[in-house]
């Protein structure tokens, strides 16, 4: 189901004919989409091994599947903010501006 969400989302901010918040959701989504590929499988992880070790059935694990997809995306915000972008911003000034100096 959230695949289906992600999909619909990115469809339709990549065909231009969403409105401004599907615009900006695309965005959102385009944006944390390989932070959040790499922090979400700790999670997942945890989160099989506590419903198969307490033998939880789908209703008492809802809960715990809800915090896993909240703090997933949480998470791959806070990678993307905090990590990804000032990396790729120096890298960006270390290795691509300095280029365009030594050409002349």
């Amino acid at each position: 189901m959230l695949c289906a969400g992600f999909s619909t989302a990115s469809c339709s901010g990549a065909s231009g004919k969403g409105g401004s918040f599907t615009n900006k959701l695309s965005k959102f989504l385009g944006d944390i989409s390989y932070p959040l590929y790499m922090v979400h499988y700790p999670f997942i992880y945890l989160y099989y091994a506590w419903v198969k070790n307490e033998n939880l059935n789908f209703e008492q694990s809802l809960p715990g599947a809800a915090a896993v997809v909240i703090g997933s995306i949480l998470l791959a915000y806070s990678c993307l903010k905090l990590y990804d972008i000032p990396v790729r911003k120096y890298l960006t000034q270390r290795f691509l501006k300095s280029k365009g100096k030594n050409s002349n």
